[in-house]
């Protein structure tokens, strides 16, 4: 896919906000057909502009969980170290997200866990055997304040 025009634009924006309204008003909202809408949508998610759809879960209404955000500070900043981390944290579903920081530390984590001893065997097991890693530091969430999707406009 060469690029993203404003159609594009606006329907990932939509998507954001809902991507489970249906295809006949995302089209409406676009100005487009929606056999051309489909279209657009097929086209980014085969050049991997659209990766996945997901659900956000108010998980505190279905399990007890506790967000651990991890700062992990690697030994060495080189693309071969950087590309082994990322592949390492890609293998472990219970990495829930992974981002490359500036600052102090070199990649954040989010992990969800049920209690302590939980991500005592996340910590033991996973994060301690990552490629690379010289420092790890972790801060458990007392509550989650805001969780949101992007708001319509």
């Amino acid at each position: 896919m060469a690029s993203v025009d404003t159609i594009d634009r606006n329907i990932l924006r939509l998507l954001r906000v809902d991507a489970r309204m249906s295809n006949a008003k995302l089209a409406a909202e676009v100005g487009l057909s929606p056999s051309a809408c489909m279209r657009r949508i097929k086209i980014m998610e085969e050049a991997g502009v659209i990766r996945s759809y997901t659900a956000l879960v108010d998980t505190s209404n279905v399990e007890a969980t506790i967000a651990v955000i991890i700062n992990i500070t690697l030994e060495r900043q080189t693309e071969e170290h950087l590309d082994r981390f990322e592949a390492a944290v890609r293998r472990y579903p219970e990495i829930r997200e992974c981002f490359l920081m500036t600052g102090g530390s070199d990649y954040l984590l989010r992990v969800e866990v049920a209690n302590a001893g939980e991500f005592e065997r996340i910590h033991k097991e996973i994060l301690s055997t990552l490629p690379g890693v010289l420092r790890i530091h972790s801060s458990f969430s007392i509550r989650n304040v805001l969780a949101t999707k992007p708001k319509r406009r």
